[in-house]
């Protein structure tokens, strides 16, 4: 049992993100290694200052630019954008285990009989022409489909047949996402992007449960501590009911691979992955580090589980995006805001792509949050910072958050 203070778990937690202290992660392979220690990050297609991805990777990647995870997807084929947590990003050598789900879509898509002959058609077309938009492929008119990307077992409804053929490939792993322009998606086969040894490679874990325990391991891995408890952190895995979940818990702790953690004033157990001992070690030694002012993504690996962060942070956010106006008490697109071992409030910044604008619309200091000089030019330098990898020129708004960000 390792027993932690409440102010020791933080610590814990934001140094395992990278989120603390001096970057742990620089440039391209530092994002790299950031999703391959994550698992996966999450995808959102809403772009109002960068999207969700770019968000989770430019808050703890040093260098990172919204061109860097563009090249690591796209060009490098070091990382693949398929569903995980919902739609996500993750490690290429990954794509072995999810080979259960690419069965499941492909039995799912036998539901509607006229995608078969539009399937064929798109393969051999893509064959031939290369990567292809929904808006080229010649295939016109409309078939009873439903979207198999979410593997749900939703009847199907009327589609648009070239949209629907190609994002049924897609689920059944016969095409990759070989680039976008702008929020449109174009298509590859998947043989011509993703090496043999992982395309043919057998399903590592061709045990349902030992599969399910991996996918446990890897989101308790990808937020630091985690509780067995109903969490969002556990969305789109398959059968993880209480009973598969507290089994699960159970054996990770006899194999020696998660570690449990009593925190200060949290009454459930924590658990965490036992190759994070040496993080313990060090919060536990009384490492001092630098701190940092970083804004967070809104589905940022860190809060998939907000329960927790409430619990240990004592910071409540939710994602207004799907609220009705009337009913949001901040904003549609907010952001959390990190300083240090605190989050101090939220920002609600918008980045004009034409103007080359940053316009910061809002900013919420958090109750008891002192705000000091010094904490505006350090909200500031990371507004100034926000600006940059928003290709901003121009920062408009700054009184909102009690300072000014210095030159661009």
């Amino acid at each position: 049992m390792i027993c932690l203070t409440n102010r020791q778990a933080r610590q814990f937690m934001l140094l395992k993100q990278g989120l603390t202290g001096e970057y742990k992660f620089i440039g391209k392979q530092g994002a790299a290694d950031f999703v391959r220690q994550a698992g996966c990050i999450q995808f959102d297609p809403v772009d109002v200052c960068g999207k969700n991805a770019e968000l989770t990777l430019q808050s703890r990647v040093k260098g990172f630019t919204k061109r860097t995870l563009y090249e690591l997807l796209y060009e490098d084929r070091m990382l693949v954008d398929y569903p995980d947590k919902n739609l996500s990003v993750f490690p290429v050598e990954d794509w072995p285990y999810f080979e259960r789900y690419r069965k499941a879509a492909k039995e799912s898509g036998m539901r509607f009989p006229e995608l078969a002959a539009l399937e064929d058609r798109a393969k051999e077309y893509i064959a031939r022409k290369g990567a292809v938009s929904s808006d080229e492929l010649p295939v016109e008119g409309d078939i009873y489909w439903h979207s198999a990307i979410h593997w749900s077992g939703m009847w199907g409804q009327k589609s648009n047949a070239a949209r629907a053929v190609l994002e049924q490939l897609y689920s059944d792993g016969e095409l990759v996402i070989h680039h976008k322009q702008g929020a449109r998606k174009f298509y590859a086969l998947a043989r011509d992007y993703i090496p043999a040894e992982l395309l043919d490679a057998p399903d590592p874990l061709p045990d349902d449960f030992e599969h399910l325990k991996w996918r446990v391991l890897r989101r308790i891995s990808a937020i630091g501590l985690l509780w067995n408890r109903p969490s969002d952190a556990w969305l789109n895995i398959w059968g993880l009911k209480s009973p598969e979940r507290n089994r699960a818990f159970r054996e990770l702790l006899e194999e020696g691979k998660i570690l449990e953690v009593q925190v200060e004033g949290i009454k459930n157990r924590l658990y965490c992955n036992a190759e994070d001992l040496p993080i313990v070690k060090r919060v536990l030694d009384g490492e001092i580090c630098k701190s940092r002012c970083e804004f967070l993504a809104p589905l940022d690996c860190f809060l998939w589980d907000r329960n927790l962060i409430r619990e240990l942070f004592g910071f409540d956010y939710r994602w207004e995006i799907y609220t009705p106006v009337a009913k949001r008490k901040y904003g549609f697109y907010v952001l959390p805001v990190l300083c240090g071992e605190r989050f101090i409030g939220r920002i609600e910044a918008v980045a004009d792509k034409k103007s080359g604008v940053l316009m910061v619309k809002n900013f919420w200091y958090e109750d008891g949050v002192r705000q000091t000089k010094k904490l505006f030019g350090e909200v500031g330098k990371c507004v100034k910072r926000f600006a940059r990898f928003n290709e901003c020129g121009e920062i408009r708004g700054l009184e909102e958050v009690g300072g000014y960000a210095g030159d661009l």
